[in-house]
């Protein structure tokens, strides 16, 4: 090559928007691929090193620091078809979050419609309410600290008892929960189901996560384009 192709590990850097010793750390961990030595020992960069750099930023964006690193480490091992096996799984498991949303939005739907589930009249403890959803008390106790559950207290014990609204709203959260909603996205979907019994804010957030799917979808896609460029450049190399 020739010596007009050499990249200064600075320029990789601002390149970036990264330090010269991230730049070295990603060469050492084979984000980028093995650089070249001087006699007197100094990383030397070359063109092949600017497209990995371009390509890991923008696997980024879809598929998030853990994937992408992943995906270059092992590409530059010289394993391509298993580099090639972790962009399917990160689809695949893409897909399954979708799928998982829509089985979310009909049941959540369903619980919000229904009829408050029977409860003694003396109320819930924590415990029993625990057991029904299959989760543990703490999990309880940390939606009433983020205010997404406010059951009564008992007097003289201060026990907590949950009434059928609060049940609902615990199946509620639990179903959003697990679809990887954050407590505060919760929030306004809980506040109008107590408030009008509808469930506008609830459609809001589960359009919300669907848009926020598409978006991964399309950046994940930016990246597999990357890696396809960078691929047939690499292999040349």
């Amino acid at each position: 090559m020739a010596a007009d192709d050499r990249i200064r590990p600075v320029d990789l850097a601002r390149l970036a928007g990264v330090s010269t010793q991230q730049i070295r750390n990603y060469e050492e961990g084979g984000v980028l691929p093995p650089a070249e030595r001087t006699a007197s020992g100094y990383r030397t960069f070359r063109d092949l090193h600017r497209q990995a750099l371009l390509t890991y930023r923008t696997l980024l964006k879809g598929y998030g620091h853990p994937t992408a690193n992943r995906i270059m480490r092992t590409l530059h091992s010289g394993d391509v078809p298993a580099a090639l096996a972790l962009v399917d799984a990160a689809h695949a498991t893409l897909n399954s979050e979708r799928n998982a949303l829509r089985a979310t939005s009909e049941a959540v739907q369903a619980l919000a419609g229904a009829a408050p589930p029977e409860v003694p009249r003396s109320g819930l403890r924590i415990g029993e309410v625990a057991a029904l959803l299959g989760v543990r008390p703490s999990a309880l106790r940390v939606w009433e600290a983020a205010g997404l559950l406010t059951p009564p207290r008992e007097r003289g014990t201060s026990y907590r008892t949950y009434g059928p609204a609060d049940v609902r709203d615990a199946r509620i959260i639990l179903t959003l929960r697990r679809s990887h909603y954050l407590l505060a996205q919760i929030r306004p979907v809980l506040e109008e189901l107590r408030r009008e019994g509808g469930s506008e804010a609830l459609g809001a957030a589960i359009a919300a996560r669907a848009e926020a799917l598409a978006a991964r979808t399309r950046a994940m896609l930016e990246g597999a384009g990357a890696l396809y460029g960078y691929l047939g450049t690499s292999q040349q190399s």
